[in-house]
């Protein structure tokens, strides 16, 4: 009686033992679930933040130079007007010359990222791309809420606008 004892308790201890490393094994494999899900968050927001810095640093790249191309705006407005004023003289070397000058700087900061945000006499008022200096009687009827004057050019850098084309709207 005493093996039949022995026995059992050796195949209770086997059976013990097997659901201990069922049990064991299914902890593990829980636990190693649960760590692949936080490597894979993990390098999910990694990949996330190489992406945001890589795009910032793009972004950074391309609007450095805002502050210069800003202060230089003014310049280039002047040679505008410089150059319709000359214009109305015939005076023509004077006139190729400013344009000449005009042109290599305005070149100068195109090759930089700059453009020229196009808006025209009687295009549709957008508040969004233009700012509305003032408002005028239309002209006509169809020309109400519409641009009737540009008063300052507006640029971009890259895909930003660094400056918003002023504009006088009709009422």
């Amino acid at each position: 009686m005493a093996k039949k004892k022995s026995k059992k308790k050796v195949e209770i201890d086997k059976n013990t033992e097997a659901v201990e490393n069922q049990v064991d094994k299914v902890n593990l494999e829980d636990q190693f679930k649960e760590e692949k899900d936080k490597f894979l968050r993990l390098f999910a927001e990694f990949e996330n933040y190489k992406r945001r810095t890589a795009k910032e640093r793009i972004e950074l790249f391309s609007t450095a130079s805002e502050e210069v191309m800003v202060s230089l705006l003014p310049i280039l407005d002047d040679f505008d007007r410089a150059s319709t004023e000359i214009e109305k003289d015939k005076d023509n070397e004077v006139f190729k010359g400013v344009l000449l000058i005009k042109n290599k700087l305005f070149d100068s900061l195109k090759s930089k990222g700059l453009a020229l945000i196009e808006v025209n006499k009687g295009d549709e008022f957008n508040a969004d791309d233009h700012e509305a200096v003032t408002q005028i009687p239309a002209p006509s009827k169809d020309m109400e809420g519409k641009i009737i004057d540009v008063i300052e050019k507006g640029y971009k850098l890259g895909e930003k606008v660094i400056r918003y084309p002023k504009v006088v709207i009709g009422k």
